[in-house]
């Protein structure tokens, strides 16, 4: 996995100070995206143990609500491959921390058992997210004054009460 980008101390990207990860790789290919460098998977720096060492060092500052993995795509298969990893580190030593991740899959096509982008850890990943935004980007739906997101029919889904409830519950953002 490569990253193209990462973002200290972000606002734009989720509620509150964030750790924004823009990870590499997308085959959405939306119209008008705002990253399309960030479609090819080698695109950036790649993704070492020392990276997210850094990744984890720098979360773990207290003026952090959380993180916040986007890209590309970081639900891509093979993308999902290594996120894994640092998610669990997250959830294991910065247990505080929340986990905001930008998709443009649909969580109930897509990342469901026998969905295209479905794989062996994407439940955990999900399991272990607090707010997922899905949906492709969407130029004609495109609008500037929203919060979180760059098209009106992306969802911000709050994933613990999705939980909950058994059925997708939207984020009041």
């Amino acid at each position: 996995m490569h990253v193209g980008q990462i973002i200290k101390v972000d606002v734009a990207n989720g509620a509150g100070i964030r750790l924004s990860v823009f990870v590499s790789g997308c085959t959405n290919h939306c119209e008008g995206c705002f990253q399309p460098e960030t479609w090819d998977f080698n695109f950036g720096m790649e993704y070492t143990p020392e990276m997210e060492q850094s990744i984890i060092d720098e979360l773990g500052q207290p003026h952090y609500n959380g993180i916040t993995l986007l890209g590309g795509e970081p639900m891509e298969p093979e993308n999902q491959q290594v996120l894994i990893g640092l998610i669990r580190r997250i959830k294991k030593e910065l247990p505080t921390k929340n986990i905001w991740i930008y998709t443009g899959f649909s969580l109930d096509k897509d990342l469901i058992p026998g969905g295209r982008k479905y794989t062996d850890v994407t439940d955990e990943i999900l399991n272990s997210t607090d707010i997922l935004v899905d949906g492709r980007f969407m130029l004609s739906e495109k609008d500037i004054s929203l919060r979180f997101r760059g098209s009106r029919n992306q969802r911000i889904i709050d994933l613990n009460a999705t939980r909950a409830a058994g059925q997708i519950v939207l984020a009041d953002y």
